[in-house]
Order: structure tokens, then sequence, then C-alpha cells
């Protein structure tokens, strides 16, 4: 008897399935070869190190964001994507990087000037931006020059620019300084079309962080509180930089007929305009610029001043790990960046476990005696605030100090776990505050019959299949919403508790500056929600102080990569350093498309890492700035 032969489908399947199979084998062995060709020409290629010329100009080009931590990427899929022409979406820099450059640049005889350029500089908060603008000023104390010059200058581009001696500007250039503002993107119509319903249970008259998905715009309220915050840190800006640049704080246009006063007076020439309102010295030309910066460093053979880039430069002087002197007492800093979480996160993001575990390991360390806890959060999962707030407890309880040191934002959920914290330190622009708590459901009961659907079944209690998300099907039973509202309001008494225990308040005096109101660092101050202003350097002292060290290191507790994803890391950052991976430019179509979905992605990105097992936050959707 003759075996059967499979049919026609099922014969191409298996072809598909074998070519798929041979595809993946050919992939993944290419992918090993080029790892160990990169692992070995990585080895063998140390000749091929950055070389700075006897003088040379640093040149800090920017490319990104300035943040606290960068946040964790996939070292793998960021080699693939880079490999095939792709650019990293929204790059970042490290502050602290930036600062150790300038530094070790002030002392490095063969730097002779800093020029910066600055058209690449993405988000960056004023205290990130003060903590690189002290480092130019130290750079400038030395008796280097520092020039900046490009074509366009925004507000954070310009903020730095000022400390420079010198601004240039080019021919068609522009310096656009519109201020600051709040605009989140409002869904209420959206849902209602899509016949989503919303559910909210919120304590606090500020508590806006659930306005968008409730209303089509910004409440009175939330108004109110916003420009107050904005205001305050919009004057600090304009105090700033006009004493640096020697002109008076009114000379800032703020109404479009001041702007086309000035401009018409400058025949519509933006570049002459800047140079009229002395927010520029010069109109200069890329060749003039050269020039000038050859007089003082000498040529190179491409015809250019001699220079070291930002991250040419920053390879050469900052290791690329860290090593502890094991006889050295330590002040540790753990950086809490990002949304909180409930149990574990990458770099980036705050997990509750993830960042707990941090501080126990800076608590069981024998050497480390004070720890600096540096936030940058809008807050996020109040049960993961706690668990964080308990391990500060904890680190309280075996004698080691703890100050908490708030970056741009430590708000919500960022001020619970500062809350804990032997002492509190705020830069007078930090945005904090946003005392209160927020339950948000959605739920679909009234889509389901538009799209043919039901969900329908038995269960032996009223609470049966509530865990399971029962009601984005059903809806929600009225007494699931007392429930749910009796809960948040148990969290936010709990929240005031706890803010008054760490800060000899009453929990009446806690809510008179909670209720979700957002507050500057310098106000926060004054109200009792933060003990004193300065940087995180000051923060570090304290800490020292507080233990009773006159001589320590400071050591940074951080996420480990495994051993392979370092070694990835590693040939990756080869790979750039010798220009084997393509470099591709964004198009301006691509540009506008990302601002147009920017709002989109970061609302529902933030949505998804909404993960609290009790469903209630304490986050501050306001505190980002437009």
């Amino acid at each position: 008897m003759t075996e059967r032969r499979p049919g026609l489908i099922r014969r191409l399947f298996s072809a598909i399935a074998r070519l798929y199979r041979g595809f993946r084998s050919i992939i993944l062995n290419l992918l090993f070869i080029s790892i160990v060709v990169l692992l070995a020409v990585s080895i063998f290629s140390s000749d091929d190190k950055v070389k700075v010329p006897h003088t040379a100009a640093l040149v800090l080009n920017l490319t990104g964001d300035l943040v606290e931590e960068k946040r964790w990427t996939d070292p793998i899929a960021t080699a693939i994507n880079e490999s095939l022409g792709g650019q990293e979406e929204s790059p970042e820099v490290l502050v602290s990087d930036v600062v150790t450059v300038i530094e070790k640049a002030s002392k490095d005889n063969r730097i002779q000037a800093l020029v910066l350029d600055l058209s690449m500089l993405g988000r960056a908060s004023l205290d990130k931006m003060q903590l690189i603008g002290s480092a130019i000023e130290g750079f400038k104390a030395s008796g280097k020059k520092v020039l900046a010059y490009g074509g366009y200058y925004g507000q954070n581009q310009y903020y730095l620019a000022s400390y420079a001696d010198e601004i240039s500007l080019t021919p068609m250039g522009a310096v656009i300084l519109e201020g600051y503002g709040s605009y989140p993107m409002y869904y209420k119509n959206a849902l209602e079309k899509l016949k989503i319903n919303t559910h909210v249970f919120r304590v606090g008259t500020y508590k806006s962080a659930v306005e968008p998905f409730l209303r089509n715009d910004m409440s009175d309220e939330a108004k109110e509180a916003n420009i107050a915050w904005l205001t305050e840190l919009w004057s600090d800006y304009k105090q700033q930089v006009a004493q640096r640049r020697g002109f008076a704080v009114d000379n800032f246009d703020e109404t479009y007929a001041a702007l086309l006063e000035k401009l018409t007076a400058a025949e519509g020439d933006l570049s002459q305009y800047a140079v009229n309102a002395g927010l520029v010295d010069q109109i200069k030309s890329r060749e003039a610029f050269r020039r000038d910066l050859i007089a003082i460093v000498g040529e190179n053979d491409d015809h250019t001043y001699n220079y070291v880039t930002f991250a040419d430069y920053a390879d050469l002087v900052i290791p690329a790990q860290q090593f502890d002197n094991p006889l050295t007492d330590k002040v540790a800093i753990v950086v809490a960046r990002g949304v909180i979480v409930d149990g574990s996160a990458k770099a980036g993001t705050i997990g509750g476990d993830t960042t707990a575990a941090l501080l126990r390991q800076a608590r069981h360390d024998d050497k480390v005696k004070a720890v600096v806890l540096r936030i940058d959060s809008p807050g996020g999962s109040a049960y993961a605030s706690e668990v964080i707030g308990q391990e500060i407890s904890l680190l309280r309880e075996a004698g080691k100090p703890v100050i908490a040191s708030m970056g741009a934002v430590a708000a919500s959920g960022g001020y619970w776990i500062a809350a804990p914290a032997n002492e509190i330190w705020a830069a007078p622009t930090t945005i904090t505050g946003s005392i209160g708590i927020f339950g948000l459901l959605h739920t679909a009961e009234q889509a389901m019959p538009t799209l043919g659907l039901n969900v329908d079944g038995v269960g032996t209690t009223e609470l049966a299949g509530l865990s399971a998300g029962l009601p984005l099907f059903k809806g929600l039973e009225p007494k699931a919403k007392d429930l749910f509202q009796l809960l948040i309001e148990r969290g936010y008494t709990e929240f005031l508790t706890m803010v008054g225990e760490n800060r000899n308040m009453t929990n009446t005096e806690v809510d008179k500056v909670a209720q979700g109101r957002v507050w500057t660092g310098r106000k926060a101050q004054e109200l009792g929600l933060v003990d004193k202003l300065g940087t995180i350097d000051d923060a570090i002292k304290a800490a020292a102080d507080k233990a009773g060290l006159s001589s320590y290191d400071v050591k940074v507790v951080q996420h480990k990569l495994t051993p392979a994803e370092q070694m990835i890391k590693d040939l990756l950052g080869e790979a750039k350093a010798q220009g084997w991976l393509p470099q591709t430019a964004i198009s301006a179509e691509q540009k506008l498309l990302g601002k147009l979905t920017q709002q989109l992605k970061q609302d529902f990105v933030l949505l998804n890492q909404f993960n609290d097992p009790n469903g209630v936050y304490s986050y501050c959707v306001s505190c980002s700035i437009n």
C-alpha cells in the first residue's frame, strides 16, 4: 500500500516553515559572526583611540535630552536598528557626564576653548542646565574662552548659550524665546465617540491628572495652579539670562505686538533683531567663526580649527566602569527617574521593587554611611511609592541618613518617596507638591452592543469577575463606585499622615498645601514641604555632614546590565566610535509627524505603566512643560 502524499496546502505551509527556519538561521549566524568580529576589532584597536591635538577646542555638541539617568534600551535591538540605518529615538545625555567633561577640560592644557554647539539639544530643565552652567563658569574661571555659535537658539539652547563669553549667530539665524506653557491633550470627546466611559475617583481640588479624560479643556482650578508655578519658572529664566547678558528683564518680548515692533525696526531680519535686542553679540558666517577659532587653537588637515567632540572627549576622560575603593567610606546616590510603577523596571522608570532593592543594597553595604535619593519623577503608583518609602525608613533606622535631592520634578508619588528622608533639598525651579491621589478606570459597556459583542455569565458573589476585568465589559455598579471612592479617600488620608509625620505637620496643615496643588521648590520651602534649596552636590555634602564624614567617596548604586548586555553595549559603542554604523538624518516630514504623534504616544505609554495593584495613583500630569 503506497503512502498518501500530503495535500498541496500542507506542502505549501511546510515549505514556508522551512524557508523561515533557514532565514532565521542565516540571520542569527550573521549576527553571531558580526559580534565576534566586533569583539576582535575592539580588542586589537586600542591604537585607534581619539587623540586630542596639542591645542584644541572642546565642541560641546550635545545631542538629545538632558537626564539624570539614561533609560534602559535593549542593546541587541539597538545594534540591529542602527546597523539597518535607523536612529535612536529620543537620545539622552547624562548631565553628570557633561559636567565631568567640562571640568576635566578646564584642567586640560590642550583644551584652549569651549564651543557651545547646541543645535541638537533636546529637553532640558532649568536645574539641569544650571549644573552645566556652573561647570561652564568654572571653565571660564580657568582663563579659557567660551564661544556659542549656531543658526537657531530655542529657549533651552539660549539659556546655556548665555553662559558664553560671546554668542554668534549665522546670517539667517534666529533666537526664539517664547516662555513656558503646559498644554496637555484632552480626550473626553474622543472617548465619548468611542462609547468609552471614564470612571474617576480622586481627592484634591487641584488634582488635575485625570482632567484630560473628563474634560475637553483645562479647568479654572488647574489654570490657576499651573500659571502660578509656570510664571515663577519663567521669571527665574529671565532674571538669570538677563543678568548674564547684561540687559533688563523687560527686554524679553512676551507679546506679538512687542515682537512685531522690534522686527519691523530690523526690517523683518530675525538675526538683526537678535543683535539689536542684545540677545547675541554678532552675526557671523561659518567661515568667519572657523577663522576666529583657528587663531586660538590652530588649524587641522581638514582646513578647520583643531577640535575634539563631546562624545570623543567623554570616552577619554570618563571611565567605562565605576571602580570603588574598598577602603573608603561612601555616600551612595540612588537615582529615581521616571514614572513610578509596581514591581521591577529598567533604568528610566522607577520600579517599586527595583528601587527598593537599590536602597536595600546601600543599607547592607557597610562602607555606605549615607544615601542621597536623587528624584526626577512626576509620580505614579501609590503602592510602589510606599514600598520605596519603607526602604528609606529602614535606612534611617539603620543609622544611615537619607537626603532627598529633587531634580526637575518630584511631584505626587515623587514627593511621596522624598517625604521619609532626613532632609529634602530642591532646586528653586523644582516642580513639586501635587500631594493627592486618584483612581482611573475606563469601561466599554456602551461600545459592546455597537460591536455586536456581549459578556455574560454567573458568579458566586457580586465581586466575582472584578479582578478579571469584568467591569470593562459590564460597567461599574454604583456600590462599586462608592467602594473605590472610599479607598481613594483613605489613601489620601494616609498620604497626608505620612507627610505630616515626616514633616512635623498636622494633617490639616498638610491638607492646606496639598489638594493636588503644584509648587516650585522655592515656594515649597516657604510652605514647609522642602528643607533647603541647593544642587545635588549640596545634598551630597549635607548627607556626609549628617553621617559625620570628613573624607568619603561618592558611589552611584545603579541597575546592572547582564554580562551579555554589557558585552553588546561595549561592542556597539566601539562600532559607533569606528564609524561602522550608518548614519541617517531625520527628514522634515518625519519630525513633523513625530511632533503630532508624540503626545498621543506619551499618554498611552503612561496609561500602560499604571499598574498599581490597588488602582491608586499619585501622579502629576500637568508637571510637564511645553
